[in-house]
């Protein structure tokens, strides 16, 4: 950032010239700043604009304008975790622009009310409302976010677009305003976790009304009013970053439906601020452009904040949220002051309630006023929406006129009434919380930390979902949180939790019997519910004796997590290595919610993260990748997303269960809509070949049969291809054109046939299976016919002509490899095994389970399971019966019969371990001699093509074996040159 302008430079070509984009303001806040004693971020350097620097600018602004009668706007826009939130809302004594232009509004009316004469009054109101896929919730009534489908956006003739049954609630401080946004921010982050919604996917509004009654110069009372929409707006992720390109799923999701239509709605905007004509602006295509209305195109002064990362990785991001903001600055919007006799404001109300009151009466509602045309049974219903909407809107202006006839003072005591309750609940809640140990959540956003308490009082604690029976002392709403989910016990300030039917983490590691909880432990309960323990008593101890407490973060738990699950080692890690690590860390928790949510919705698949090495996606060189594989656990189909795809279905996923939790009878979508379905005739990556093609720099035969790994290392079967060289026509060519040195092919011509003759042993559930690949230079991928079985016979076969050869691609040949990918098909549903027919998922990921994890885990699993009602246990193995297996890296490891006592288990498991570690190293080991065996078969293949052109016939044995024990073939041959050297072998 330079004065007004912002400058972006392409990290993959930094010797290209900045983009520019100018602003009428450009903020720098990455570094230049340091932490004060009190927690607040000041400027050390002139570049670093803090808080109170942003709300000079912009939210002063916003609040002179109010004061004059002028509606305002102020929306953040750009991806999650640019800063939007810190923006707008900050947090600790870094305050946003919301607190401080409501703190400093009331110290305003404050100062006007000391010289405020007889008839003056302000008045201040507040609403507070979140747009999550498409639906509108009231966050401070918690019973409309219960509301199925969310709260009805109608439109009033003048006002524009509104939410029915908002509440706007008086507010008398900024203490008021304070609580209020705690309130609805605690019932924002209980809506999310019970529907397991995603809350940076969400668009949250604070609306303020500033109405200020002041007698005019005649004595005449006046109404001037102001609506202040400070709108937080969800990440701005692309959809190419958001939802798998080729994806049949990718434009389903309606959490992306607000942000799009943002777009098009500025877009079309902007073009009518250049003189366009004819241009339809699509606010009606989405809630949020209908809300914004009026901030967007209508009477209002309207900033919008660009909020971006500094990270080259996020360059596409940043570069798309200049581009947009640059865009938006072309709009025009006219603002008026909003000022009318307090007595022609109520007379308007009532006329307009006469009007609405006599057509109710009459019945009079014609097809006109619907727009003409049509009939039968949908005209009747439109009919019936619009007495509905104006019945609502007959309601909403009595309430007005009520409103204007009551003093402010009656309306704030009344509220003051409403809110003693909770009040009071809260002041207990907090002086409970110094002395009574409990639990406070963690959250990805910040904002939505620490809104949730769960008290551990003296004695036993159930914790359990809502359908609990008894209901449970702690109750935990969401994503696989069982009935009897685990049990709590404080007895003289020690307090120990234990697991019952479901799952439960103490510092990243599973507990599986009764385990004491310390000060700043970090629990989680089933997938996603995270919390923190807090002990005052433990917190007294140790600040006591000067021990050092620092307060988990969301973060640091997840980091924990992950490192007991082995994904995290720092130590001596690359810097690529430790971003690899933060993306598992971040989809390690995203992945064991769609496993949660497929259990739950007993959609019979199983999703796991999965590592995939640029090797084995066909490539040189470059990054390993987060990936997530999907598995159909009836009938073994795998699928492997990228994380973009993943993240786009879990979306949709978190769609259908929120549907679920609301009992909708339609939750449940076709298989061509459901983000658990993938069609098994999308094509799978079976694993990769490397071609060594160093052969073909001699213009020597290839002949290999290699093994196709997939990104595991795990053997998949084998292809035979063949590299021939050839002259241009494809015949067959000379002995004397072998070249000693590859050097020699520069500038000469290379011709060659390239052949995948078939494949031998593909997995079983291969239905159908073709090659790709790509040559040299090549940007599309060469694919050979799909064929069937399991032994397909591809007899492919193309001719590459190379008429003049460069000494890049002479490299090429000697230093690359040539990657033939193999693709399959899947066999369908009909392909089920028949022990998992009809079983649920649950049961078969308990299943699973008791095969892989050893047999603690397998009993653990059996004894839920018997405990479930509705399902029916998995079969038990008998002690004697040694069929049952389970495999590791491809080795079969027996799985020991169930131990006596807990001794011979500990010892029976460590067994276990030991062999499944054997197994790793022996698999290890034998897929380093696969490749050396590999690599030394090419080489002899080689050196006896070398000697056939040459004209030898024979190979002395002593020759060979320096081969095959990786000498010098060439030393070897001297040394045994003479009339006694042995020649038995001869060339074929």
């Amino acid at each position: 950032m330079r004065g007004n302008s912002t400058y972006i430079k392409n990290p993959e070509d930094m010797a290209a010239e900045a983009r520019s984009f100018a602003f009428d303001y450009s903020y720098w806040s990455h570094d230049e700043f340091k932490e004060t004693s009190n927690g607040y971020l000041e400027p050390t350097g002139s570049r670093y604009a803090d808080q109170r620097m942003v709300f000079n600018d912009l939210g002063q602004g916003v609040l002179d304008n109010a004061w004059k009668g002028y509606n305002c706007s102020l929306f953040a826009y750009g991806q999650t975790g640019s800063g939007k939130s810190y923006s707008m809302v900050g947090y600790g004594n870094n305050k946003g622009i919301v607190p401080i232009f409501c703190e400093e509004l009331f110290k305003g009316v404050e100062g006007k009310k000391q010289t405020a004469g007889e008839n003056e009054e302000y008045q201040v109101t507040l609403s507070m409302l979140e747009i999550y896929n498409e639906q509108v919730r009231d966050l401070l009534n918690p019973k409309s976010i219960a509301t199925k489908g969310g709260l009805k956006v109608r439109q009033h003739p003048s006002k524009g677009f509104y939410v029915e049954s908002l509440i706007s609630c008086p507010v008398s401080s900024y203490t008021d305003i304070e609580n209020k946004i705690s309130e609805g921010t605690r019932n924002r982050t209980v809506a999310a976790t019970n529907m397991n919604a995603t809350s940076s996917r969400a668009h949250t509004i604070v609306a303020i009304t500033f109405v200020q009654k002041t007698p005019n110069e005649t004595g005449q009372s006046m109404t001037r009013s102001s609506s202040v929409n400070l709108v937080d707006l969800a990440g701005s992720e692309r959809a190419e970053s958001t939802g798998a390109t080729g994806d049949r799923l990718k434009e389903g999701s309606a959490i992306n439906q607000s942000l799009s239509t943002l777009g098009n709605v500025i877009s079309a905007l902007a073009d009518q601020s250049q003189g366009k004509k004819k241009v339809v602006v699509p606010y009606r295509d989405s809630v949020l452009t209908k809300l914004l209305q009026n901030a967007l195109g209508g009477n209002s002064k309207t900033i919008m904040i660009a909020a971006l990362s500094p990270a080259d990785i996020n360059y596409d991001e940043t570069l798309s949220t200049l581009r947009f903001a640059d865009r938006a600055k072309a709009i025009k919007t006219t603002a008026t002051v909003n000022e009318s006799p307090t007595d022609k404001l109520i007379r308007e109300l009532r006329e307009e309630n006469a009007k609405l009151m006599e057509m109710l009466k009459s019945g009079g509602i014609s097809l006109d006023q619907l727009g003409g045309g049509g009939g039968g049974s949908n005209a009747n219903q439109e009919i019936e929406e619009m007495k509905k909407a104006m019945e609502e809107e007959l309601r909403k202006n009595q309430e007005e006129i009520e409103n204007m006839k009551k003093t402010w003072q009656e309306r704030l005591a009344e509220q003051e009434s409403a809110n003693k309750g909770n009040m009071d609940a809260e002041r207990k809640k907090e002086e409970d919380k110094k002395v009574i140990p409990h639990f406070w959540n963690l959250h990805e956003d910040p904002a939505l930390t620490a809104m949730i308490v769960h008290f551990a009082k003296e004695g036993s604690s159930k914790v359990g979902n809502k359908n609990a029976s008894p209901p449970a002392e702690i109750t935990i709403s969401g994503l696989s949180i069982q009935k009897q989910h685990g049990v709590v016990t404080n007895k003289g300030g020690v307090v120990k939790i234990k697991p019952v039917d479901g799952k439960i983490l103490v510092n990243g590691a599973k507990v599986t019997k009764e385990t004491e909880l310390h000060h700043n432990d970090r629990v989680l309960f089933g997938p996603n519910h995270l919390y923190v323990f807090h002990h005052p008593q433990d917190l007294a101890k140790n600040v006591k004796e000067g021990k050092t407490v620092e307060t988990p973060t969301y973060d640091t738990a997840q980091e924990e997590i992950a490192k007991k699950a082995g994904f995290m080692d720092k130590a001596g890690k690359s810097e690529e290595d430790l971003i690899l690590q933060e993306d598992v860390i971040q989809m390690l928790p995203m992945v064991n919610e769609a496993d949660a949510m497929s259990a739950e919705l007993d959609k019979k698949v199983k999703f796991e993260l999965a590592l995939v090495s640029p090797q084995a996606r066909g490539l040189k060189e470059g990054k390993t990748e987060v990936m997530v594989k999907m598995r159909n656990l009836e009938n073994g189909n795998e699928w492997l997303w990228d994380r973009n795809k993943f993240i786009n279905r879990k979306f949709l996923m978190q769609e259908m269960y929120q549907n679920y939790v609301e009992g909708a009878d339609d939750w449940d979508v076709p298989k061509e809509k459901d983000p658990f379905w993938e069609d098994a005739d999308v094509e799978v990556l079976i694993g990769t070949v490397h071609v060594h093609l160093m052969s073909l720099s001699h213009k020597l035969d290839i002949e290999e049969t290699l093994t196709v790994t997939n990104y595991q290392g795990k053997e998949n079967g084998h292809i035979e291809i063949e590299a021939i060289p050839c002259t241009a026509k494809g015949a067959q060519i000379g002995e004397d054109d072998f070249l000693d040195d590859p050097k020699e092919l520069i500038g000469k011509e290379l011709n060659f046939k390239f052949q995948i003759n078939f494949g031998r042993g593909l997995p079983a559930n291969i239905r159908q299976s073709c090659c790709k690949f790509k040559f040299y230079l090549d940007n599309q991928y060469t694919s050979t016919a799909y064929v069937d079985g399991m032994n397909p016979e591809y007899k492919f076969e193309k001719l590459f002509k190379f008429p003049k050869c460069t000494s890049e691609f002479v490299d090429y040949l000697i230093d690359s490899v040539a990657v033939i990918e193999v693709w399959g098909k899947q066999k369908g549903a009909g392909m089920k095994s028949g022990g998992n027919l009809g079983v649920a998922t649950k049961d078969l990921m308990a299943r699973e389970k008791s095969n892989l994890f050893g047999l603690s885990t397998y009993e653990e699993e059996q004894s839920k399971l018997k405990k479930r009602d509705e399902n029916k246990p998995a079969p038990v193995k008998k002690k004697n019966d040694t069929s049952a297996k389970a495999t590791d890296n491809g080795v079969v490891i027996p799985v020991p019969p169930p131990p006596a006592d807990k001794k011979q288990n500990d010892q029976q498991i460590n067994a276990y371990k030991k062999q499944a570690d054997d197994a790793d190293k022996r698999a290890k080991a034998a897929e380093q001699r696969a490749t050396s065996s590999e690599n030394m078969v090419s080489n002899v293949r080689n050196h006896l093509n070398q000697m056939k052109r040459a004209g030898n016939s024979t190979v002395s044995i002593a020759e060979l074996e320096s081969l095959l024990a990786g000498g010098n073939s060439s030393s070897a041959r001297q040394e045994q040159m003479g009339d006694n050297a042995s020649k038995a072998c001869s060339i074929q």
